[in-house]
C-alpha cells in the first residue's frame, strides 16, 4: 500500500511542477509537459512491479505508435 501510495506521491508532484512552471512561463511548461516524463514513470513503474522486459517493450512500442498521429498537431 505505501508503493501504491508513492507511485501516486512522485506522479501527482510531477503535475503540480508542470502546471506552476506553466503558470509563469507557458512555453517553458509546455516545453516540460511534452519531454516523454510520464511515458518514463510508467515505464519505471511497470519495471518495479514486474521487471518484465516483453510487457516494457510492448508498453514502448504502443506508446510510440500512439505518439506518431499526434505529430501533426504540433507546430
Amino acid at each position: 500500500m505505501t508503493y501504491l501510495i508513492i507511485k501516486a506521491a512522485v506522479s501527482g508532484v510531477l503535475v503540480m511542477v508542470i502546471s506552476e512552471v506553466a503558470r509563469r512561463s507557458p512555453g517553458l511548461g509546455g516545453l516540460i509537459a511534452s519531454l516523454p516524463l510520464v511515458s518514463l514513470l510508467g515505464i519505471i513503474w511497470l519495471w518495479r512491479d514486474t521487471s518484465d522486459l516483453e510487457r516494457i517493450a510492448s508498453h514502448a512500442e504502443a506508446t510510440f505508435w500512439f505518439v506518431l498521429p499526434s505529430l501533426p498537431m504540433s507546430r
